[in-house]
């Protein structure tokens, strides 16, 4: 993965060389971009059926768990509304890609169907499919989202026959984020056309837009966890949002290595545990966290929406944002820290909503790597903050030993990783992840 981050950096570079240099070439460039995207938008399909379906099965085991359960979730749900708002307001104070006019031919054609748009009824009427494999088929991401959400909850009424066909979808899940991941590696082919056929149309104003969505993620990421978690850490527990990030500092290196909290989630387990949080609440706060807390998920998507629709000339409204963004935090649970997620949650939500946006998906492309790391980032310091509050207020938190571990009089144990820990919920990933993190 190291190799493909270098890669998509070289290739975006070369993208902008050869848009300066060679404008007429670039445009020509364009269709490497959007055959990028089309691979993509073919797995949004299965991966938001595989993390709906799968999903729900959370919800469900969380809820059963009761008190520590029910307070996860309600916090995971307060803090993706403040995450989402804070989006929200950054997206539209900065108005990112404003005034590069992407495709203007689009633009008016999307102007012309808007004009004449469908009715409330015509819209719901769509969302249900003509068959049950017709959701898979025709692109239409709500009525794949309608299926998952009946088979989820068929699932869960089956209660323990419904076990295997669970299992089964897990596996599907493999697969699937395992054909993502392969087509991933095409990356750099499709950010090379669509960073080298913007700045081939656009000039210097592609790179002003790219810099301020960059910049502007990053310090809305640095706000959210400094300011937002850093007082709700500060006000619940009486714990320094700083102590806590240096005690997980070698977790944040492993992050940073791989783009994916994923990567760092036994030792999450292992060191809340140390830290002094019970086992209980640990096994059921930080795995659930990691498919339903994605803060750093909802901050990028609000944005990256807002400037794909601003790059376009399409500006939404801000009912149409909430919308929008409401239905991607939905369809995003469970995929947070797999590769190119982001990417697929992202043209699947503008694909449901505002197809003509879906190219734009392209533009972004070539940052979202460099996104992807404050994203996972900002995820898994909100679950780590998540997991020490709910133990605190569940009154499973022994404060002397947190004391002991802050001042260094407790060290962790890294050779205990394995042993102790190798029954831990974990993610379809975990084996391999729980080794690159011993490692």
């Amino acid at each position: 993965m190291h190799y493909l981050y270098l890669a998509v950096i070289a290739a975006v570079v070369l993208g902008v060389i050869v848009g300066f240099a060679a404008p007429g070439l670039a445009k020509e460039l364009k269709p490497l971009g959007t055959g990028f995207v089309n691979l993509i938008k073919m797995m949004i399909s299965p991966i938001i059926f595989c993390t709906i379906v799968l999903g729900i099965g959370s919800v469900a085991k969380a809820a059963k768990v009761g008190k520590v359960g029910l307070l996860s979730l309600g916090y995971f749900l307060m803090m993706s509304t403040f995450a989402l708002a804070i989006g929200l307001v950054v997206g539209n104070l900065l108005h990112p890609g404003e005034g590069l006019h992407l495709d203007p031919a689009a633009a008016a054609k999307a102007h012309k169907q808007a004009e004449g748009g469908e009715g409330t009824v015509d819209f719901l009427m769509g969302i249900i499919p003509t068959s049950f494999g017709s959701a898979f088929t025709e692109g239409q991401v709500l009525q794949t989202l309608l299926v998952a959400l009946l088979a989820g909850f068929a699932v869960q009424k089956l209660g323990t026959k419904g076990e295997p066909i669970r299992r089964g979808i897990e596996h599907i899940q493999r697969l699937v984020f395992r054909i993502l991941a392969m087509i991933m590696w095409a990356a750099p082919v499709g950010a090379f056309g669509a960073i080298a056929a913007v700045v081939g149309e656009t000039g210097w104003g592609a790179l002003r837009s790219l810099a301020v969505i960059m910049i502007g993620f990053y310090l809305t990421c640095l706000v959210f966890v400094f300011g937002v978690l850093g007082s709700v850490l500060w006000i619940g527990a009486r714990i320094n949002i700083f102590t806590l990030l240096r005690y997980l500092g070698r977790e944040f290196l492993l992050i940073l290595s791989t783009s994916s909290s994923e990567s760092a989630l036994p030792r999450l387990i292992a060191k809340m545990e140390h830290l002094g949080v019970s086992k209980p609440v640990v096994g059921i706060t930080v795995p659930t966290g990691y498919s339903f807390n994605l803060d750093g998920t909802a901050i990028y998507l609000t944005m990256a929406t807002l400037f794909i629709a601003s790059a376009q000339d399409q500006p939404l409204g801000v009912g149409e944002q909430i919308s929008l963004l409401l239905f991607m935090i939905i369809a995003s649970k469970g995929a947070a820290g797999v590769s190119g997620a982001g990417i697929a949650t992202l043209a699947g939500g503008l694909q449901s909503h505002r197809p003509e946006l879906v190219d734009g998906v392209g533009f972004i492309l070539g940052i979202d790597r460099f996104m992807s790391e404050a994203r996972a980032l900002t995820n898994f310091a909100g679950n780590a903050v998540a997991t020490v509050l709910v133990g605190t207020w569940t009154k499973e938190f022994d404060r002397d030993q947190a004391n002991r571990v802050f001042s260094g009089q407790a060290p962790f144990d890294e050779a205990t990783l394995i042993d102790d820990h190798s029954d831990t919920p974990k993610d379809p990933g975990g084996d391999r992840e729980k080794a690159v993190a011993h490692a």
